[in-house]
């Protein structure tokens, strides 16, 4: 049995953030709802290329373990329908603009006389207070405003981003760790309680010795490129075929990193023997060491260094960490069977218990998907009712066949999710 069996997330949100977050409590066993938007759905399904069968890579990459259901949140129908399912819900997950879901008709007052136990969790860009609060949030928008790209890149380029959504996925995290501590407090207080979680914060929240630096100097950090403020060498070298990483960490390291290499003149040396001095001569130790790594192969120097114990590691692609023998081996990247898209590749949750993955896992939805199971068995609305509201457009117009594999919608409809 997963963790969170038995909880019903009713999940409101879109592109990354919050289904990032969705994502990973259905990977812990909770069952996710998501409301999609009738028409269109997630407007992540539209990301790309590449598509698989009509379906986003990017969107086929946040969204496994839910079931979609489509519902117009403006109609009187789609209000009624929402509230049902909040009745039977044990979270409300939602990235909309601060205010959105409150002008809709879904603000405090109506959890409240809905379901009082819904733990309710509220993503935004900037928060619900101050004078950013209706700014629209973006990753890269995040990025810049959070002082992150301002300390990433090199010391002579421009600011940088970082290669992955990183104020996406982390605010993603840190709702998970909020609506997990809320859905404790309701065991013990019996109610609700409303997470707030915005980017900025989330972002600002890992400048961590960054800020502290700022703190304790009034020195607003720069950009360092690889280097690291308080360590050397801890960074990228260049070896005869490729990059790697070392990270000697401390004097004791420092000592057999020097036998390693060979070159005992190095761990006495005045210049470099303690951890500080070795940063205050970076420079000098830096053409050193790159002058001795580039004489042999990356392999060679991980194969010694790592013998000796030093940290290191080998750079790799994405498609070398995708294909990594150490990943596949702890059954972190798994193939799941998606109705129309066939084979969908996917990394999964590190999250373990007793040495065990949680396992179970199922391909992210079509648009629509569930519609018809989800209003049949917890809106219990008829057979005639759920043709009306597609006929009436407060749900998706399209029906699917999913009997036979690369199932397909019904004839008399078309996918309007297909690129």
């Amino acid at each position: 049995m997963k963790p969170l069996q038995g909880i019903r997330i009713l999940d409101l949100s879109r592109v990354v953030s919050g289904p990032f977050c969705t994502m990973l409590l259905g990977d812990l066993g909770a069952e996710v709802i998501k409301i999609e938007e009738p028409i269109a759905g997630d407007e992540s399904r539209t990301y790309g290329p590449p598509f698989i069968a009509g379906e986003s890579a990017y969107y086929l990459s946040v969204n496994r373990n839910k079931k979609s259901c489509t519902l117009d949140l403006k109609s009187p129908d789609g209000k009624r329908i929402l509230t049902e399912l909040a009745r039977q819900s044990d979270v409300l997950v939602e990235n909309f603009r601060t205010g959105t879901l409150a002008r809709l008709g879904f603000d405090d007052e109506w959890i409240e006389k809905t379901n009082p136990r819904l733990v309710r969790c509220s993503i935004s860009g900037f928060g619900t207070g101050g004078p950013d609060a209706q700014r629209p949030g973006y990753d890269l928008i995040v990025q810049g405003e959070s002082g992150i790209m301002d300390i990433t890149g090199t010391p002579d380029g421009p600011p940088m981003k970082v290669g992955t959504s990183v104020a996406d996925l982390v605010t993603g995290l840190y709702a998970v760790q909020g609506i997990l501590a809320a859905l404790l407090e309701r065991d013990r207080t019996g109610n609700g309680s409303r997470v707030e979680i915005a980017m900025l914060d989330a972002l600002a929240s890992l400048l961590t010795f960054n800020a502290g630096i700022y703190f304790a100097t009034g020195n607003s950090p720069t950009r360092r490129g690889n280097a690291h403020p308080t360590i050397y060498p801890y960074e990228p070298f260049k070896a005869a075929d490729g990059w790697f990483n070392v990270g000697v960490a401390n004097d004791k390291f420092w000592a057999i990193f020097c036998s390693a290499i060979d070159a005992p003149q190095l761990r006495d040396d005045s210049r470099y023997k303690s951890a500080p001095s070795r940063v205050e001569n970076r420079t000098s130790l830096q053409l050193i060491l790159s002058n001795i790594f580039m004489r042999k192969s990356r392999a060679h120097w991980i194969d010694i260094l790592g013998a000796a114990g030093v940290p290191c590691g080998a750079i790799r692609t994405v498609a070398e960490v995708c294909e990594a023998e150490q990943l596949i081996g702890r059954g972190m990247i798994v193939d799941l069977t998606h109705p129309t898209a066939g084979k969908v590749r996917n990394i999964l949750s590190p999250l373990r218990f007793n040495d065990q993955a949680v396992g179970g896992n199922v391909a992210p939805p079509l648009h629509g998907q569930h519609t018809d199971d989800i209003l049949r068995d917890l809106a219990r609305l008829s057979p005639e009712e759920i043709a009306r509201l597609r006929t009436n457009g407060v749900i998706d117009s399209h029906r699917y066949d999913l009997s036979a594999p690369n199932a397909v919608p019904s004839a008399d409809s078309a996918n309007p999710t297909a690129p």
